[in-house]
């Protein structure tokens, strides 16, 4: 195995790691606050899987940028990976990765900031979650090269029908006061 194939397989994985982090953190997020799960919302258990995932995305994604960076087939530079539609090289599918990590950045940075914003900036930029998600998504079908394996594929459709079915339980059922 050469170096570049080591690093495009390093990418492929941290990159789907990273989107299964994503995952869980906004299900569990979600679960948290809709009333028709109300007896979720004192779930201790539930509450730390939310918080942890939600800093485990960063270096999962860190090592999937890196690799990128580093595998010379890959052909991605350091504004491309920052900069939403920079690269000349898969313009679409990098740029919408790109904006992602850049809203996630965003919503993860402001979680530790929580507590010096209004409570109603805060919640609009955290919901800058499900974007960052819906665009991680995007992401994957655009330039995943493992979207047709089934696992993959069960995987991220899955997330999609429970993120799907949690809105619409929050939509029918209400929020949960926070």
């Amino acid at each position: 195995m050469t170096t570049d194939q080591l690093l495009w397989v390093l990418a492929r994985v941290a990159g789907l790691a990273s989107y299964g982090a994503l995952a869980i953190a906004l299900v569990t997020g979600i679960a948290l606050r809709t009333a028709v799960f109300d007896w979720l919302g004192s779930n201790r258990a539930v509450r730390s899987l939310h918080e942890y995932t939600t800093v485990l995305w960063i270096p999962l994604a860190a090592l999937h940028l890196g690799s990128l960076l580093l595998d010379t087939t890959a052909r991605v530079g350091l504004l491309d990976l920052v900069v939403p539609f920079h690269s000349s090289y898969g313009t679409l599918a990098i740029g919408v990765g790109a904006l992602s990590v850049d809203l996630l950045v965003i919503v993860t940075g402001t979680a530790y900031l929580k507590r010096r914003m209004s409570k109603e900036l805060w919640l609009w930029v955290h919901r800058l979650a499900y974007l960052a998600f819906a665009l991680a998504f995007l992401h994957a079908v655009l330039s995943g090269t493992d979207f047709s394996d089934p696992v993959v594929s069960a995987i991220t459709w899955g997330t999609a029908a429970a993120l799907l079915t949690l809105t619409v339980a929050r939509l029918l059922g209400g929020r949960l006061p926070a």
